[in-house]
């Protein structure tokens, strides 16, 4: 059969779908340690919570009033009114319910988002959209309907004590003429956990501005919620962010909710495209998040219940891999925010690919590091010598899998 080029395109392999197929194959193999995918941990303590929720909204009526109607194509009015009033309150922006749609999940309003900022547009101009700092969340990579979307920059690193290392904009490299229609960064970045400074967000502010071109921040980890946060940075927006957020790592990524800030304009050209594509985002997810801002659990949980939880868990492991790994070569990005661990394994003999199909076969999944690197003018090195892992899973199972990628890391060392 013959596809379409937008078929040939979508239709064929890609990082992102590899990923979720390997997170899909090892949720059904009960041996498997998941150290690859982003699904977020089963917190007992929201776990709780959200079947009390559920059974509190079945009483009421409120959930099956929630999955047997359409919401319009901007989303559920009374979680995005209630949504603008805790935002307004709490960092004292200027936004309204204009300024918010739903989307379903992230990842279709970043599609939505890219495809209407770049590509072709009008006297024959091919926009790009901008990632200051590579790596980069590998969701990104495929979502542009034309080819060549991107372009990004090498980091500098800052090399800091225990064997851990920082990236950090080089802003000296960036350059923005009119190709670019928008610059896009992730706070906390997925999949470093590196956290973006307030001196950093402001200069990349300024730039936006100053070329008249949004700023596009991905917080699908950040604050207010879900809040997995570790660095003291302030959240931000103005009327030339596009902010987006998710409720999937507050524990729910199966309802598939995401949400946008924006301009007027920008919240507009959106919802006409949900009505377009999708009809209307779900109602599930954000009828669960109006509860939780009703009942005042919103923020509470986040800070309370995720953040620790995360902390926790992050500290934990950064003290297995250096435990097991003590070669002076192999180094961890600071862990600031996100549910990842970034693990550079410097002058690696073989590609992190090579490593992570070793690991496969022995039943532990990670992420190989060359998926991240989107957009780079060249080939460097350091792209084939880096890792993703996510730390989610049981200290018991991570203690495990930590192990098995000690091993293979130390194999791979030794083979030269």
């Amino acid at each position: 059969m013959e596809f379409s080029v937008f078929g040939d395109k979508f239709a064929g392999d890609s990082g992102i779908t590899q990923l979720m197929h390997d997170l899909n194959d090892g949720l059904t193999n009960p041996n498997a340690i998941m150290l690859g995918g982003g699904n977020p941990a089963q917190i007992p303590a929201m776990v709780d919570y959200f079947n009390q929720l559920l059974v509190d909204m079945a009483a009421t009526g409120e959930l099956t009033n929630s999955i047997t109607n359409y919401d319009g194509p901007q989303g559920k009015d009374r979680f995005i009114t209630a949504l603008a009033a805790l935002l307004k309150q709490h960092y004292g922006w200027d936004i309204s319910s204009e300024n918010i749609t739903l989307t379903n999940g992230s990842q279709s309003a970043f599609f939505n988002l890219f495809n209407l900022l770049a590509g072709k547009c009008r006297h024959g101009v091919n926009k790009k959209i901008l990632l200051p700092l590579s790596p980069e969340y590998i969701g990104y990579a495929d979502a542009g309907l034309d080819d060549d979307m991107f372009i990004s920059y090498q980091p500098t690193i800052s090399l800091l004590n225990d064997g851990l290392f920082k990236y950090h904009i080089d802003f000296s490299q960036l350059v923005i003429d009119d190709s670019i229609g928008a610059i896009c960064a992730s706070r906390p970045t997925n999949p470093t956990g590196n956290v973006l400074t307030d001196d950093e967000i402001k200069q990349l502010d300024a730039l936006a501005q100053a070329h008249n071109i949004p700023l596009i921040i991905d917080n699908a980890y950040g604050m207010p919620f879900p809040d997995i946060i570790f660095a003291d940075v302030t959240p931000f927006w103005n009327s030339n962010t596009i902010l987006c957020m998710s409720l999937s790592k507050l524990g729910l990524p199966g309802i598939r909710c995401g949400i946008v800030i924006a301009n007027k304009e920008i919240i507009t050209a959106l919802t006409n495209i949900n009505g377009i594509i999708n009809l209307a985002p779900g109602s599930l997810g954000p009828a669960i998040a109006d509860k939780l801002i009703s009942r005042n659990d919103l923020l509470r949980l986040s800070h309370e219940v995720i953040r620790p939880f995360y902390q926790r868990k992050a500290q934990h492991a950064v003290s297995l891999l250096q435990r097991y790994i003590t070669d002076e070569r192999f180094r961890i990005h600071k862990p600031e925010g996100a549910i990842f661990l970034w693990l550079w394994c410097n002058q690696l003999p073989i590609s992190t690919k090579e490593l992570y199909r070793r690991l496969k076969a022995r039943g532990v999944l990670i992420v190989p590091g060359e998926y991240f690197f989107i957009g780079l003018a060249k080939p460097w090195s350091h792209s084939q010598q880096c890792l993703r892992m996510n730390y989610v899973q049981s200290d018991e199972k991570m203690e495990q899998g930590i192990k098995m990628i000690a091993e293979e890391i130390t194999r791979a060392y030794a083979e030269g």
